[in-house]
């Protein structure tokens, strides 16, 4: 049977760690709540325990504690990782039993997951990975959760593991076993976003078509990756480099806004292989070739009655195909459907669902207000450059940052003094190039506490070096290097002890052409920045007289902390925080976190495309937005996190940005449209066996978010209209169907329009038509 299905990665729920783990699964970390509420909405669910998760999380999903174990090594045949790791399997399968959600015991959970994606580097790990793959799945096993377990991306799962598949494309998988599901546990619905990369987004047209194709050879398990967006909120995004938006340009987007036509044409397409499901349950599929890059698949329940389908695969040549003595025209990379082997109910290509005027939930000029917070009463507190003596201490060389720091703060502060012997005129100073080595992942370099470079690496590659020409004066210099974490690595072999911070500091006399290696002398150093250990995030400190108020707000301004108050927008929505006029830092709301931001670091000004072509393999580059644009400018704020009256924002700067112009966001209404011709196929949930398929009309269908309705028609036109969603314009042939539109549609959540001379009349007999629709839809 098909049905919905809810993927569950949980990662490490652990505050702290002595001589016990103690597990927090309470508030929104209440995971047994969670998976309830997923089978009170009548969904099943994918347990996927890990514990590594990967997931663009911070460290993989694991606790930076585990790191700090004497003597540990992850994901290998250790004895002190796999007692933490079956401990934390254990405590998962055991909150579920007790609960009763396994399948077994009536609950939604029909399958869970050990180990994530480790064939990848399994390489790196010699004969202690095969080793530990092997105690993975008996130790999962074990658990007797009464479900199937699997492992994605695990050539070598030992039975009675299912080896699942991870992609882009999964048609060519081939589980280990002939006794195993062909199973799709990642299909990536975009991409992760990465701080100073463009926007990468999938076209749906690919998307379905990879769907299709697995289904078609033989799959029985697919699952999206991501199907809902979400935001790494606090400091949970993973690196390096890892944006807060984990929108992953998913049907649902991280708002919880439906994306077309990304979202109806799944739809459509779910609604289809859901027609074919008697046949697909009752037999393997059968080959035939069609022609070059095109083929067949046929389902059989009987020897006469079966489902297809058919499937060009050429990246750019259409063609037209013969398939039981009836002629089908294939666009290039597409799939069409035919439950019954006759009729085409959809195909890949075809997008008829409707689509939303702008591809961002909070664009738009009639469906978002915007809430300046520039009359707001700006407070500040700028923070010394450098560490303070209660919070320093003192080592020789340099230390890597995350050994250091354990991650209880993105900031380590590198302090050491340059001595400058030799005589120097009054009034001059001498000249010195600095040259700074880090790992990453980016740092301030003070001298004299003034502000002389900025560097900072990539997601690609987090390691940089910066080098200045600097100013000394004679005697003791001070040198202040503010090393800053972007996310913990979180993928890749050994990645567990990636490091980050400088390594090396070198200064070289421009006049002697001498260096001198401060990489061995003393420094001082010191976790976090001053207004964390002050505590400025938090509610407690609003009305501090810490902070400071005054006519002339402080703008582009390095290291400073920034706070205001502003009204939440009425409505029940959620709300978007546009900081494109900040530099790079941190943001929080009613003391939660919302996030790292960093809009100062552009995207490359090329290698973007208006139009990408969804033909041909899609990978991760292939189709990119917002070239030389910041990759997010936008912050979720959760409508639970504000409340009536005032609440509170501060902001960490630490490059120099305007706050002034910060403004908030919240969605009044919804833009959408649809153009559906004649000759596409009737909708796919209209298809009934024995009946006359395409003797039915297709449709426009216009759907409101929930709660929403369709409040104005902008535009209707029957006929020949020309443009796309936004600039329509009616033909030369058109007939105004304006009223008709209003009144099936005006005051609904949704509609439907037949496109249908019997309906709607006929502007040109004789002509192929269509229907092409703009509404708004308000709360």
């Amino acid at each position: 049977m098909l049905a919905s299905l809810v993927t569950i990665i949980i990662v490490f729920a652990v505050v702290d760690f002595f001589l016990f783990l103690k597990y927090y699964f309470e508030g929104r970390f209440d995971l047994v709540r969670f998976v309830k509420t997923v089978q009170e909405a009548g969904l099943l669910v994918h347990l996927r325990i890990g514990p590594y998760a990967c997931a663009e999380w911070n460290y993989g999903g694991f606790p930076v504690w585990l790191h700090f174990i004497p003597g540990i090594q992850f994901r290998t045949t250790n004895d002190l990782f796999k007692n933490e790791m079956k401990r934390f399997l254990a405590k998962i399968v055991s909150l579920m039993k007790d609960a009763d959600l396994f399948a077994s015991q009536g609950g939604p959970i029909i399958l869970a997951q050990v180990e994530n994606e480790y064939g990848n580097v399994e390489w790196a790990y010699g004969v202690g990975g095969e080793l530990y793959v092997k105690w993975a799945a008996e130790t999962a096993v074990s658990l007797n959760t009464s479900v199937p377990w699997v492992m994605c991306q695990q050539e070598d799962a030992p039975d009675p593991i299912i080896n699942t598949c991870n992609g882009f494309y999964c048609d060519r998988f081939t589980p280990n076993s002939p006794s195993k599901p062909k199973m799709w546990t990642e299909n990536y619905s975009g991409w992760f976003l990465a701080f100073g990369n463009a926007i990468p987004y999938r076209p749906v047209e690919d998307l379905a078509f990879s769907v299709a194709r697995f289904f078609e050879t033989g799959g029985t398990f697919q699952n999206y990756y991501m199907y809902f967006g979400g935001t790494n909120f606090e400091r949970t995004a993973g690196g390096p480099l890892v944006a807060t938006s984990y929108d992953y340009d998913a049907p649902i987007d991280e708002y919880g806004f439906i994306r077309q036509p990304k979202w109806g044409h799944l739809r459509d397409l779910h609604k289809a292989i859901k027609q074919c499901e008697e046949f697909l349950i009752s037999s393997d599929p059968t080959y035939l070739q069609l022609g070059k890059n095109l083929e067949a698949h046929i389902y059989y329940r009987t020897s006469n009655k079966c489902a297809a389908f058919l499937a060009n695969f050429d990246s750019s040549l259409d063609a037209n195909v013969t398939f039981n003595g009836n002629s089908y025209f294939l666009p290039a990379w597409s799939v069409s459907i035919l439950p019954d082997c006759k009729n085409v109910i959809f195909n890949t290509a075809k997008v008829v669902s409707q689509r939303n005027l702008h591809g961002v939930s909070f664009s738009g000029t009639t469906s978002v207000n915007e809430f300046s917070l520039a009359s707001s009463a700006w407070s500040w507190y700028k923070e010394e450059v450098g560490v303070s003596s209660n919070h320093s201490f003192i080592k020789p060389g340099l230390l890597e940052q995350i050994n250091t720091t354990k991650d209880n703060s993105d900031y380590l502060w590198y302090t050491t003094s340059i001595n400058v012997k030799e005589s120097i005129a009054p009034g001059q100073e001498k000249e010195a190039f600095l040259h700074i080595g880090s790992l990453g992942h980016a740092a301030l370099v003070f001298v004299n506490k003034r502000l002389v470079g900025f560097g900072f690496g990539n997601h690609e590659d987090a390691s940089f070096n910066l080098s200045e020409k600097i100013s000394l004066n004679q005697g003791d210099n001070t040198l202040d290097i503010l090393s800053m974490m972007v996310g913990l690595q979180n993928y890749g072999p050994w990645f567990d002890i990636a490091g980050a911070g400088i390594y090396s500091v070198i200064l070289a006399d421009l006049k002697k052409s001498s260096k001198d290696d401060l990489s061995s002398g003393v420094w001082t150093y010191q976790v976090g920045v001053e207004g964390e250990y002050i505590g400025l995030d938090k509610i407690s400190l609003a009305n501090s007289s810490l902070w400071i108020q005054g006519n002339r707000l402080p703008i582009n301004r390095s290291l400073i902390w920034y706070k205001a108050t502003f009204l939440a927008p009425e409505g029940k929505g959620p709300l978007s925080l546009d900081l494109a006029s900040m530099g790079k830092g941190q943001a929080w709301v009613n003391g939660q976190s919302i996030g790292r931001y960093w809009p100062a670091y552009l995207a490359p000004s090329t290698g973007c495309t208006t139009n990408c072509d969804y033909r041909g393999a899609y990978d991760a580059s292939k189709c990119l937005r917002n070239c030389g644009q910041p990759a997010q400018t936008l912050y979720h704020i959760p409508r639970t996190w504000v409340h009536s009256g005032e609440n509170l924002l501060v902001l960490h700067e630490e490059l120099g940005g305007d706050p002034s112009k910060i403004s908030l966001l919240t969605r009044t209404g919804q833009e959408v449209c649809a153009h559906v011709s004649e000759a596409d196929p009737p909708p796919a949930d209209s298809w009934q066996p024995n009946l006359e398929f395409m003797s039915q009309s297709s449709q426009v269908r216009l759907t409101c978010e929930q709660g929403w309705h369709i409040s104005m028609i902008n535009f209707a036109s029957f006929g020949t209209p020309r443009g796309h969603c936004g600039t329509f314009n009616p033909g030369n042939c058109h007939a105004n169907v304006l009223s008709v539109v209003q009144q099936a549609c005006i005051g609904q959540e949704g509609c439907a329009i037949p496109v249908s001379t019997a309906r709607l009349g006929d502007p040109c007999p004789g002509v192929l038509k269509s229907l092409a629709i703009e509404a708004l839809c308000s709360y």
